[in-house]
């Protein structure tokens, strides 16, 4: 078992992972066992918001590994992006990320990156940031170069891009934290941290 001053990520996300990594963060992560669609269901049965339902799988991810890791700070990271001012899922096939990008084209959507942080059964404290991203009207012909490039992990995201490689030629203009878009809000994360006590600079 994690000592008391561990820290757990909640997640096997290379994005993530690389995050806390870059940060200088000692940590250690592990897989949650957590049905994300079937945790969401009745949720966006009554027209749960985006952000609502960001902070709802953190907190259940990092609930499900707290329960497994006593004494261990773990944190549970999730993002959901919304369009037309509800929850747009990731595409599933290339034809769907086709389509996505067709939808996207030229128009604002929003990323909602949550976190928190649990201990033994316990959520000591969680946030959720959000970022407004302003694609470029793209044609068909650019679309199927964009995808043709394309990792199988930027493939399957959310919005079919990751900002940090090819994704960000499809965009304008950004307003918001550029960590947000990654997929957690590191600084909120980071002074979060300090004042749990989990984290000393």
């Amino acid at each position: 078992m994690p000592k008391n001053e561990a820290i757990i990520l909640a997640s096997t996300s290379p994005s993530r992972r690389a995050l806390l990594a870059n940060a200088g963060i000692a940590f250690s992560s592990m897989r949650p066992h957590v049905d994300e669609r079937a945790t969401e269901a009745p949720f966006l049965k009554t027209g749960a918001t985006p952000d609502f339902l960001a902070g709802l799988l953190s907190r259940a991810k990092a609930l499900d590994v707290a329960g497994r890791t006593p004494g261990a700070f773990v944190i549970g990271g999730d993002q959901v992006m919304a369009f037309e001012g509800r929850p747009y899922s990731k595409p599933e096939n290339r034809e769907e990320a086709r389509a996505h990008l067709k939808h996207l084209s030229g128009k604002t959507h929003y990323l909602m990156s949550a976190f928190a942080i649990a201990r033994d059964g316990a959520i000591l404290f969680e946030a959720c940031e959000t970022a407004a991203l302003h694609m470029r009207r793209l044609d068909e012909a650019e679309i199927d170069r964009y995808l043709a490039r394309l990792s199988d992990e930027a493939l399957f995201s959310s919005g079919v891009y990751q900002l940090e490689g090819l994704g960000v030629r499809l965009f304008e203009r950004i307003d918001g934290d550029f960590f947000t878009i990654l997929g957690m809000p590191m600084l909120q994360l980071l002074a979060a941290l300090r004042k749990l006590g989990a984290l000393h600079d």
